[in-house]
């Protein structure tokens, strides 16, 4: 006898969700019907698709609940129904049990609530239970027999989905909500805490009861700020938590659904002028919009390689075949310690196989030498015209490079594929892209490896599971790749960002990383002494300031010295009353008082001093003394690089302090640094952009172009600008730049909001070119939905037309921003290009080893110096051309700092 299935749908969530995701819908007579018409469908398909005799739709009720009751400001910061969402509540409670489905409204309590408590009873009696939702509180009830399903993404949620979403267990979930915080239900949660580190404390500290009794273990900000917060924890925990113990008329097996009322459905249709819907009750269903694909797994042909005949065989079928895709297996993720353990070979769809050469666990079958296998490979490896695709091949270019092999004939990469055809629409791994373009749910690794401590290396996976999950991966490559290229190809400017920016840098990147830059381990060594010795200090003058010792690094005792004992005015409460001590506030109380000023530094130094320079040495590889950062093509959605490990762009500069961390960036001896600056890249493509006449002109007559904002803005000669107007011009032209608000202005200048909007009027008044640009590429966002930099590139922007003001606002600062920052990220990248071509056929005395942000940093020959300089600067100069003039600037010296 089949198991008995009860689906719930969070009636409320499809509300919103309909009403947002959809544009505004109505009749002739001016009713509204949005919401309805995507509620009903989406209810329509779970119906078609998960059909159960056991079903119910659950809706908020009206009126307050118990969590109201336990804290005042729950949900305070929604703002009020629309009304055109509020006259479509009234027709869908008719219409859904209609449809023959019962429906839950319970006082006192959420949705939520019923559907937990139905999820539990319902589990207790040996149901599975299948909850639609776009709630992620709602991951807190998934068990065993409790699994979630988005209607809008297609996607289901169990356990190990929970996991992977999440990074906690659905039993950490609560704990998981309480400490990052809900702002559209108002739940305080801890600040500064986001989802990466509520995961990771939680997959170190197991729950909150212990995380709190750890507290004092915590370091950094994020560590006072839980510290600060720890008496508000309950109460997120308590307002994020699901109650499961509502009392019900029904029981799960009596909700069951009966026949539609089918003349009720055709008059209702017809009112409110729902035409498929009514089509589809009239014609039976053959006009039934077709479901949605549910994803499916791969089928394919799949070889496992154990024998010199087979392996030969595979040898010929590579060097025959237009395009091979190749994937390496490795037993680290860092491929400057990783070993090769397998190659993944594909060469039409469906067809591919696993070489293992490095398995082993106990009882593994004999395979290939990796040595032998490796020696007759190399030669199709680094034949440029053997054409191969690979999803983030780059990885895979370094671990041939531990083997002495340059892979070449890097023809295709589906990772970037994915990421120039649409950067935000999905991640770019594997799995997340190949579910999104074919529909596919792909072997995962923690399939074959495990999770969390308890997973293996690839190298210890028994061959039957490893040699499915590696071939698939190039298989999927295959198939990823012709399809991403077919769409691509229909969008000839992103296939020409592709084929000339993005796969050409690929070979860039590797040859930088390959390289990395020389660290001096002892110099910041030292300089963590030092920054110790500044820290004790700073202690002492806070005892001082303070009038007595105190732990620095406890916001309890802060408080209490700030607000009661040196009576200091309350800038903010948090929550729950008490006066805060954020960062921001300290830095606004620190302009008229000693100890957050002195407090402010201490932080600081406290961060560069664990951050970089307690962390940089470990980073260090043994054998080359150098630091190896891995850049990122497919992160960022403007088409910025980012790093890691470390993290080179945050790498501060405006502060002494940090600025000493780059003194450790050395020339090997014989060499020096040069660096070279893009000067002012943004705003100078601003002015080719906007076409303004007198940002063109500054530009072009080489001003300075923060001082001719200053005179233009404060009507006085060039000449007579002070140093104070400079710097409101600079804030004000990188300020517009990305979408600043007088608000934002008036905060960074330090001045009324009535005064920072008389700056930005003058602004828009001297430069009217930058303000129609702003007005018209808000204007072709909205009618688009993406905006292009100079290149090509695309940022698409999904909410640009949403009703949320907040999320529609941050969607048109994007619009404005992302042309210019994406454009600027193209340049620097043809810059690489150029330059590596450069480096390669003229084999001068340099080696391209960093690029940070809009800055190229070299390895070169003193000798030489200057005229590397003018080809450098030449190089980057070129590298695009607008209707004003790029500049570079270069500097020189034994470390990045003198350089820079």
């Amino acid at each position: 006898m089949s198991q008995k299935k009860l689906v719930l749908v969070d009636g409320s969530s499809y509300l919103y969700r309909a009403f947002h995701a959809l544009p505004p819908l109505s009749t002739a007579k001016g009713e509204p019907t949005g919401a309805l018409h995507g509620v009903l469908n989406m209810l329509i398909k779970l119906l078609r698709e998960h059909q159960s005799d056991c079903f119910a739709v659950v809706f908020d009720a009206p009126g307050k609940t118990f969590r109201d009751e336990l804290f005042e400001e729950y949900k305070s910061n929604r703002p009020p129904m629309p009304d055109e969402l509020r006259a479509q509540i009234g027709p869908l409670l008719e219409v859904v049990p209609a449809l023959g489905l019962p429906m839950l409204r319970i006082e006192g309590v959420e949705a939520d609530d019923v559907i937990g408590t139905l999820c539990r009873t319902a589990s207790a009696a040996g149901m599975q239970v299948l909850v639609s939702t776009g709630d992620k509180d709602m991951a807190q009830l998934v068990n065993e027999q409790v699994t979630l399903v988005n209607t809008m993404t297609d996607t289901h949620l169990d356990r190990d989905g929970v996991k992977k979403k999440f990074d906690v267990w659905p039993e950490q979930i609560i704990d998981y909500l309480a400490l990052v915080g809900d702002k559209s239900d108002n739940i305080p949660g801890v600040p500064k805490v986001g989802p990466k580190t509520a995961a990771k404390w939680l997959n170190e500290y197991n729950d909150i009861d212990t995380l709190i009794a750890r507290a004092d273990e915590i370091g950094g900000k994020v560590g006072e700020s839980l510290r600060d917060n720890l008496d508000q924890l309950e109460l997120s925990r308590q307002l994020a938590t699901i109650r499961q113990t509502v009392e019900l008329a029904e029981a799960p097996d009596q909700l069951r659904v009966a026949e539609p009322d089918n003349d009720f459905l055709r008059s209702f249709y017809e009112h409110y002028e729902l035409r498929t819907l009514l089509r589809q009750l009239l014609e039976a269903g053959d006009a039934e919009e077709s479901p949605a694909a549910e994803p499916v797994a791969v089928k394919g042909q799949y070889e496992t390689v154990l024998t010199q005949a087979a392996f030969d065989q595979w040898l010929k079928k590579i060097n025959s075949a237009e395009l091979v895709a190749l994937d390496t297996e490795t037993n680290s993720l860092n491929y400057m310690n990783a070993e090769l353990v397998g190659i993944s070979l594909a060469v039409k769809e469906g067809e591919a196989a696993y070489i293992p050469v490095a398995h082993d666990y106990p009882g593994a079958p004999d395979q290939l030498s990796r040595d032998a296998v490796l020696k007759a490979m190399q030669p199709w490896l680094e034949d440029p015209s053997q054409h191969k695709v690979g999803h983030h091949l780059k990885y895979d270019a370094h671990i041939f490079a531990r083997y002495g092999i340059q892979l070449a004939g890097i023809q295709f990469d589906s990772m970037l594929e994915s990421y120039v055809l649409n950067s935000v629409a999905t991640r770019h791994d594997m799995d997340s892209t190949c579910r999104h373009y074919l529909g596919i749910d792909t072997i995962h690794y923690e399939d074959v490896a495990g999770k969390g401590a308890k997973q293996i290396t690839f190298n210890q996976v028994a061959l039957p599971q490893a040699a499915p999950y590696a071939a698939e991966d190039a298989d999927i490559t295959l198939r990823l790749h012709k399809k991403l290229k077919s769409e691509l190809d229909k969008i000839p400017s992103l296939a020409t960002l592709y084929e000339t920016i993005e796969q050409p840098l690929v070979p860039v990147l590797i040859a930088m990383e390959e390289t990395g830059v020389l660290v001096d381990r002892g110099m910041l060594k030292k300089q963590s002494g030092e920054l110790a010795k500044t820290m004790a200090r700073l202690e002492e003058e806070a005892h001082e300031a303070a009038g007595g010792p105190f732990n620095l690094g406890s916001p309890k005792q802060l408080q209490e010295i700030l607000f009661e004992k040196l009576a200091l005015p309350v800038v903010r409460k948090t929550p729950k009353g008490q006066p805060s001590t954020a960062e921001d506030v300290l830095a606004e109380l620190a302009d008229d008082y000693d100890l957050p000023r002195i407090i402010l530094e201490y932080r600081s130094v406290s961060k560069l001093k664990s951050t970089y320079t307690d962390k940089l040495p470990l980073q260090i590889n043994e054998t080359s003394g150098r630091i190896h950062t891995s850049y990122h093509q497919a992160v960022a959605a403007t088409g910025r690089l980012s790093s890691t490990d470390p993290n080179l762009q945050n790498i501060p500069i405006r502060s002494e302090e940090g600025r000493r961390i780059r003194k450790a960036f050395v020339a090997p001896e014989g060499k020096i640094l040069l660096a070279a600056d893009y000067s002012q890249i943004e705003l100078r493509i601003m002015a080719h952009l906007s076409g303004d006449a007198g940002l063109l002109e500054a530009f072009n007559e080489e001003r300075d172009v923060h001082q001719a904002t200053a005179a233009e803005v404060f009507g006085v000669p060039i000449g007579e600008v002070t140093a104070n107007q400079r710097r409101s011009a600079k804030a004000i032209n990188f300020g517009l730049m990305y979408g600043m608000s007088a608000f934002g202005l008036a905060k960074q200048l330090g001045t009324s909001r009535g005064e920072a909007q008389d700056y930005v009027d003058l602004y828009f008044d001297r430069y009217p070119g930058v303000k129609a640009y702003m007005d018209n590429i808000r204007e072709q966002a909205r009618q688009a939905g993406f905006v292009e930099t100079l290149f090509g590139r695309r940022l698409y922007l999904p909410q640009i037309n949403d009703r949320n003001a907040q999320r529609r606002q941050y969607a048109e600062r994007s619009a404005i921003n992302a042309p210019m920052q994406g454009t600027a990220a193209d340049i620097i990248k043809k810059a690489m290009i150029d330059m590596f071509a450069w480096l390669q056929n003229d084999k001068p005395p340099a080696r391209l080893i960093m690029q940070v942000h809009d800055e190229l940093v070299f390895e070169i020959d003193p000798d030489a110096a200057d005229e590397l300089s003018n080809t450098i600067t030449r190089l980057m100069c070129n590298a695009a051309s607008l209707a004003v003039p790029l500049l570079v600037e270069v500097g020189k010296g034994l470390n990045w700092d003198e350089a820079h």
